[in-house]
């Protein structure tokens, strides 16, 4: 062998050393980050760690001492259609059950019943056991899919009837166009002032596996949701909904190695009308992203690859205080049972 083919296979085997090395670089650079990569601290902001910190159990034999959701009937003038159902005598709770329909819906919007606690002298859905000494029925003006419209009204009217006469009642119906339009201004209204925000977080550079979205959303208390790619931080209220929910792709996370699962971006997202100004859900929701934004290398963007400053965020939170201000003078105070039921 020559001189001349001895540096010629020298050199081939330099470059396809060269050229693995770089792929290698390549493929280590370009991997998604894994849960076990995690730094031991989040960030040097402790004081944010303890507000949006994991939430812990609480193990109790008391569970009155555990904070509760505001109690109200399921029943309120305020977003409903009452008609009253006048009885001859007391019924019990076991009757009012069996003369309810088999859906507690009429079109698109929930279905009610309660009666009128013989002893409490309160409200209430119905309990088996107990006596009723009056029972109402009601259907909910406006939702999220909009408002009740004639056919749905009926509808109301034909199931509140059977329930009557199944208790030996006798009831009076609202008029249905004057509830009608109640419904639809109360949807005009709702739908003037719903907000439900969504920042999205995008890697810089290394794109991240569920494990590793899983352990640093984890540290700032979320928790698994039940559905795949879906994590939320729960309310410390036990029964009230999540106060933020962070989502990523649902095939990443079903993948049958998500380690492998390569994912660049995932949103957090907060349902305004559903949440308690008092929980100061948006500093959560912008909190929860810069730290995240911070600890993985990312940018806390709008959704459309428009990255978020600080003082957009700083509008947004002067919008969301006057948008508080409206609903609390409409009485459908953000976080309320009926605000809850409207924006759903």
């Amino acid at each position: 062998m020559t001189s001349l083919q001895i540096s010629l296979l020298v050199i081939g085997l330099v470059t396809l050393l060269s050229v693995w090395a770089y792929n290698a670089w390549v493929s280590r650079k370009n991997a998604p980050r894994q849960a076990d990569a995690m730094p031991s601290t989040v960030t040097d902001d402790h004081s944010v760690l303890e507000e949006l910190g994991p939430i812990e159990p609480v193990m109790a034999d008391d569970l009155s001492s555990l904070p509760q959701p505001e109690k109200k009937p399921a029943i309120d003038g305020l977003i409903d259609a009452i008609t009253p159902i006048e009885l001859e005598s007391l019924v019990s709770g076991d009757a009012i059950l069996a003369a309810l329909p088999h859906t507690r819906r009429v079109g698109t919007k929930p279905f009610a019943v309660e009666g009128l606690n013989e002893l409490s002298g309160e409200w209430e859905s119905p309990v088996a056991g107990r006596r009723y000494s009056a029972v109402q029925a009601a259907v909910q003006l406006a939702n999220r899919v909009g408002a009740i419209n004639e056919i749905e009204f009926s509808e109301f009217v034909i199931k509140a009837q059977a329930v009557a006469d199944n208790l030996n009642g006798d009831t009076v119906f609202p008029d249905m166009l004057e509830e009608v339009a109640r419904g639809r201004e109360l949807d005009q209204f709702a739908s003037a002032h719903d907000a439900q925000l969504s920042f999205t977080l995008c890697a810089r550079a290394s794109a991240w596996s569920p494990g590793y979205i899983h352990q640093h959303a984890g540290r700032l208390g979320f928790v698994a949701g039940v559905i795949p790619g879906r994590m939320v931080l729960p309310s410390a209220v036990p029964g009230l909904p999540p106060i933020l929910a962070l989502s990523f792709d649902t095939q990443a996370a079903m993948a049958d190695d998500p380690a492998l699962s390569a994912i660049r971006e995932f949103d957090l997202s907060l349902d305004v009308p559903q949440i308690s100004r008092t929980e100061a859900p948006f500093r959560q929701l912008r909190d929860a992203a810069l730290l995240l934004a911070q600890a993985m290398d990312g940018v806390v963007t709008d959704g459309g690859g428009h990255v978020l400053s600080e003082s957009a965020l700083d509008a947004i939170t002067v919008d969301l205080e006057q948008l508080y201000d409206a609903l609390d003078l409409r009485e459908l105070s953000a976080g309320s049972p009926q605000a809850r039921r409207l924006f759903s």
